[in-house]
């Protein structure tokens, strides 16, 4: 009797996505576990690990205990990797490896790298891929040099080297970790620490495609020119940060609880940096307690939009929220098709954009319904707050982190691993049935109400 040869399976790029995550997690929290890495009276359980390695590997920046009191050099050196890895992804490190031991890169493994970088030719991915690991070092360097003027002359070379790479690197990978005792508060008015930041996670917050986009055009503006995705991530990204610092500053000017007690410039700075760190960053300034119920509804707009695509950001993305705003806004003005600077959006995206932003919508609502139903106790605003900032990977919070019961921990957990893949990315990886194309058409109906 022949043997018929069975067919080899190949995860999908989603599918190698959400697995390597996982696995990234799973190592995580296995190294979190070693001697040596809670400091002396922390008593972290494996849930509150298991938490705070997600929170790394998915750049959150969500934690249940203060990082610099909780963890040991050593355990903050680790949760540093563990943010770094995750911000540049966990593909990118294992075809780093493959430079290094010289193995060959296929075409399978060059597809997909490029669906976790949203490259837009494939055959220049290995090409994108040392760019972005020069660009995102040298990014690094650099805002760590800025930030140990202010850090060594305060710390000494030692201690002020080690907080200015620990948070550049945080920033840009839009981490949100900090270990600076007493957080970042006491810069709240400090323009080379706070601009720095931003900067950092502003360019994280980007994507490298943008990036190296705006870079080459600029180097080549005749011949390189400045995509269309370019323009539209670049003018959401901006006008949002506007939006976000007029709204709070017309909120929050004289409240004693936040600005009221900044100078005027010091209000403007603050204001900024509280409507750039929705980007993904999870820094704070300012007590966030203090806000303004009405200041925290906009964070909680932010949050949910988030950074662009193929960055180190989640939310639905900027590029999302603007097909959608543009959409809305043709359907007003009766117009068929969306022209977004002189060239027509496909369907496809539209369709993509609404899906995304539905997925998002109940992922987020289906986890805030499970933490009321696990934690009753707890506001329901401030569970609201926790439950966007996990699902878009910010990382900002109203301080019930660390009162969350270990199954609101688990639900925290899961909403920012998915958060970090995207759920239509997790759908579709996990989606069993093969796609196929349809031989049949069905006729339109026409009698379909919607709104």
């Amino acid at each position: 009797m022949l043997s018929v040869p069975r067919r080899r399976t190949r995860l999908t790029p989603p599918q190698l996505l959400a697995v390597v995550y996982l696995l990234g997690i799973a190592l995580g929290t296995a190294l979190l576990h070693l001697p040596g890495v809670q400091a002396p009276g922390a008593n972290l359980t494996s849930v509150d690990l298991l938490f705070t390695a997600t929170s790394a590997i998915c750049i959150t920046g969500l934690v249940v205990a203060d990082t610099g009191e909780a963890f040991t050099r050593f355990g903050q050196v680790l949760v540093l990797v563990l943010v770094q890895i995750g911000g540049l992804g966990i593909l990118t490190f294992s075809t780093l490896f493959a430079f290094v031991t010289g193995r060959r890169v296929n075409f399978s493994e060059r597809q997909q790298l490029a669906a976790q970088l949203n490259a837009l030719d494939v055959g220049s991915v290995l090409g994108l891929l040392r760019t972005i690991l020069l660009y995102t070092f040298v990014s690094e360097l650099a805002g760590a040099a800025l930030l140990a003027l202010r850090f060594v002359p305060q710390f000494g070379w030692g201690e002020g080297l080690y907080q200015a790479v620990f948070l550049s690197v945080s920033a840009y990978n839009n981490g949100g970790f900090v270990v600076l005792r007493g957080g970042m508060a006491p810069y709240a008015q400090d323009p080379l620490v706070c601009l720095t930041l931003a900067a950092l996670v502003i360019l994280g917050g980007l994507g490298f495609l943008v990036q190296l986009n705006v870079i080459s055009h600029l180097r080549e503006p005749r011949r390189v020119r400045l995509l269309v995705y370019s323009k539209l991530t670049l003018l959401t990204t901006a006008g949002l940060l506007a939006l976000g610092t007029v709204v709070l500053l017309a909120l929050e000017w004289e409240s004693a609880r936040t600005f009221g007690a900044f100078s005027a410039p010091g209000k403007v700075l603050a204001a900024f940096f509280q409507s750039m760190t929705p980007r993904s960053a999870g820094f704070s300034t300012v007590d966030m307690t203090g806000l303004h119920t009405a200041s925290l509804l906009t964070l909680m707009g932010l949050m949910f939009i988030g950074a662009n695509s193929g960055s180190t950001g989640g939310g639905i993305k900027t590029s999302t929220f603007a097909i959608l705003l543009g959409s809305a806004w043709n359907m007003v003005r009766g117009r068929g098709e969306l022209i977004v600077f002189g060239r027509r959006v496909l369907n496809e995206n539209l369709v993509r954009a609404g899906a995304i932003t539905t997925l998002y919508t109940m992922l987020v609502t289906g986890a805030f319904f499970a933490l009321l139903a696990t934690n009753p106790k707890l506001p329901f605003t401030h569970l609201l707050f926790e439950t966007i900032s996990a699902a878009a990977t910010v990382g900002l919070s109203l301080g019930v982190t660390p009162q969350l019961s270990d199954p609101g921990l688990l639900i925290l957990t899961v909403l920012m691993y998915l958060g970090r893949i995207g759920p239509l990315t997790f759908a579709v990886a996990f989606n069993l049935r093969p796609t196929h194309t349809r031989l049949i058409k069905y006729p339109p109906e026409q009698d379909i109400l919607v709104g």
